[in-house]
């Protein structure tokens, strides 16, 4: 049981786990989770971690196949720049390590943007806080959990 996994069952919305081996070779985590557990890849979701020119730390939530687009991520947090978060202060802000940085029960919760694509799907998959686990609920009720907000932050 993960903190991911508390924090769903704490908010009462529905959920459901998926668990498949992971291979700590693969060269894309997200990718593999697509793969492993046969869902496309705009159903499946990655957590990245920025840091803004205030020092302040952000989720940004995109499809496994798609890359962040940082200016973006910036303009959504209304920062004039973002960058990748240095993976110490990710599993220090998070409680995870990378690879398995969930949006949910984090141990400082972040501000929290989901890509809008999003919108699209019935179901979206996002890690649930461990390598080789994903927890698939709706965006929405991933936002309300998180308190997080919609925002178009995949690269073009």
């Amino acid at each position: 049981m993960t903190p991911a996994i508390k924090a769903l069952e704490k908010a009462k919305v529905v959920f459901s786990v998926h668990q498949y081996e992971h291979d700590s070779n693969a060269p894309s985590y997200g990718l593999e989770a697509s793969e492993k557990l046969g869902v496309a890849t705009e159903k499946v979701f990655k957590t990245l971690v920025t840091n803004l020119d205030s020092g302040d730390l952000v989720v940004a939530i995109i499809p496994v196949d798609q890359k962040l687009n940082l200016k973006a991520v910036a303009k959504a947090s209304k920062a004039k720049k973002a960058k990748m978060a240095d993976p110490i202060d990710v599993a220090r802000a998070t409680g995870y390590v990378l690879g398995g940085v969930s949006p949910l029960g984090q141990k400082k919760p972040l501000k929290t943007l989901l890509d809008d694509s999003a919108k699209a799907q019935s179901t979206i998959y996002v890690s649930a806080g461990r390598r080789g686990l994903e927890v698939e609920l709706t965006a929405t009720d991933l936002l309300k959990i998180t308190n997080g907000q919609f925002a178009h932050l995949k690269a073009e």
